[in-house]
């Protein structure tokens, strides 16, 4: 992509998370020390677990560089505002889900660069001469992630009417945005797309549903109500692709970076169809 279309991409995701801010409040951050056994574990199944089910994955399988490092980058992320939707259509503790991406979104500012800069080591088969510059990258991920999610949570105080109202609006230009991200994407790469669906498609399926599968698991071992394990489930599952496009496409100028992010836009919501059932239908 060119400087506009790095601009555009960087410029949508600011506003996903300005949306992701308006649904924020004080509270959210509150609950951590109310409910630490619940908060504890989502985080360890998010910043933990899913890095290294996609390695695991990654180093197992025999995928193209381009979508190793993307497979990579998109485990380092955290958990998405689609991932609060479908918490709640599964009848998941909707108010964990919202925690667990808020304070995950925070963590991994700090976590993503060090995960990406392993990946591009590892995978890139140009070893030690692949660098990454850290603090430039965890910059533009506080201006792109945090100040916008900050703004959003500042405007949800000081004007709460105004935000509930541009709550729904804001959440459909995201979701316009982001559609309009990948299509890009994938005009971008059109003449490799093919094979990289038939790479991609496989790894990505397997990241959501071994990851959701294992949050699900841990919860339960642990003695955690259901909703709860839900929650834990869907946070581990569902992350978000828009801030890996970005990261490829912003960060790493690297739109073959993205395919795997925006190939797992498409699956994550096969995977999620089955907790939704899950969580609705199954009364134990």
């Amino acid at each position: 992509m060119n400087n506009t279309g790095t601009l555009i991409v960087a410029i949508s995701l600011m506003i996903i998370m300005f949306g992701m801010g308006l649904s924020l409040t004080s509270e959210d951050f509150k609950r951590v020390a109310r409910n630490p056994k619940a908060v504890v574990l989502g985080l360890v199944n998010q910043l933990v677990f899913l890095p290294i089910i996609g390695f695991v994955l990654v180093s197992t399988l025999d995928l193209m560089p381009e979508i190793a490092i993307g497979i990579m980058i998109l485990a380092a992320c955290p958990g998405g505002a689609t991932s609060n939707v479908i918490a709640l259509l599964a009848k998941g503790d909707t108010a964990l889900s919202v925690t667990l991406t808020a304070i995950s979104s925070i963590i991994t500012i700090i976590t993503i660069p060090f995960i990406v800069q392993f990946a591009l080591v590892e995978f890139s088969g140009e070893g030690g001469q692949v660098t990454l510059n850290v603090l430039q990258m965890i910059v533009q991920l506080l201006m792109i992630v945090i100040v916008p999610v900050f703004l959003g949570m500042l405007i949800r105080a000081k004007a709460t009417s105004f935000a509930l109202k541009m709550g729904k609006p804001v959440q459909i230009a995201s979701v316009i945005l982001l559609v309009l991200i990948i299509t890009g994407l994938l005009i971008k790469e059109k003449h490799n797309i093919v094979p990289y669906f038939k790479q991609a498609g496989l790894p990505a399926v397997l990241l959501s549903s071994i990851s959701m599968v294992l949050g699900y698991v841990s919860a339960s071992s642990f003695k955690l109500r259901k909703p709860q394990a839900i929650s834990i489930a869907v946070e581990s599952g569902i992350q978000n692709s828009g801030l890996a496009i970005t990261i490829a496409v912003v960060t790493l100028k690297n739109t073959a970076f993205g395919i795997a992010g925006a190939i797992y836009t498409l699956v994550m919501y096969l995977v999620a169809f089955f907790i939704i059932i899950y969580g609705r239908y199954n009364k134990s």
